[in-house]
């Protein structure tokens, strides 16, 4: 099991939900035997150049969902698993995961990735509006 950086983890983490900070992502990955916060930005396709087909690791992501009446911020945990990682790397992550999850508490849905054409903002704030419930908007915009 690897260990965390739980500092550097969890100040990115709550500077992506930070309603006044402009961070909306947050990547974490493997430094050897340890998990530590990789990068943070704002612009999401920064955000996919962080996981390749020969990685592993997490990230957290903040998404703008709702209607004309009412826009909220939905938290996303994924878990990256590229479809290269061999056997042993990838068992070791669900143990990993569950420790990262100790830190990153809150999320509306985890998703557990492994293509790069599944690192798609428009599908992943799909997931998180269905997830959020009903829409009540007026159907104009």
């Amino acid at each position: 099991m690897a260990t965390l950086d739980k500092e550097s983890i969890r100040n990115a983490y709550d500077d992506v939900r930070n309603d006044n900070s402009e961070t909306t992502w947050a990547s974490f990955k493997y430094e050897g035997k340890q998990i530590i916060n990789e990068d943070s930005g704002s612009d999401f396709e920064d955000f996919k150049t962080k996981f390749t087909a020969e990685d592993r690791g997490f990230g957290y992501l903040r998404v703008t969902t709702g209607d004309e009446l009412s826009k909220r911020a939905k938290f996303v945990f994924i878990s990256w698993c590229g479809n290269e990682v061999g056997g042993l790397k990838r068992a070791k992550l669900g143990t990993d995961k569950a420790s990262l999850k100790q830190i990153l508490q809150n999320f509306a849905i985890e998703l557990q990735l492994s293509e790069l054409h599944e690192l798609n903002l428009d599908t992943i704030s799909a997931e998180a509006r269905r997830a959020g419930g009903a829409n009540y908007g007026t159907g104009a915009r």
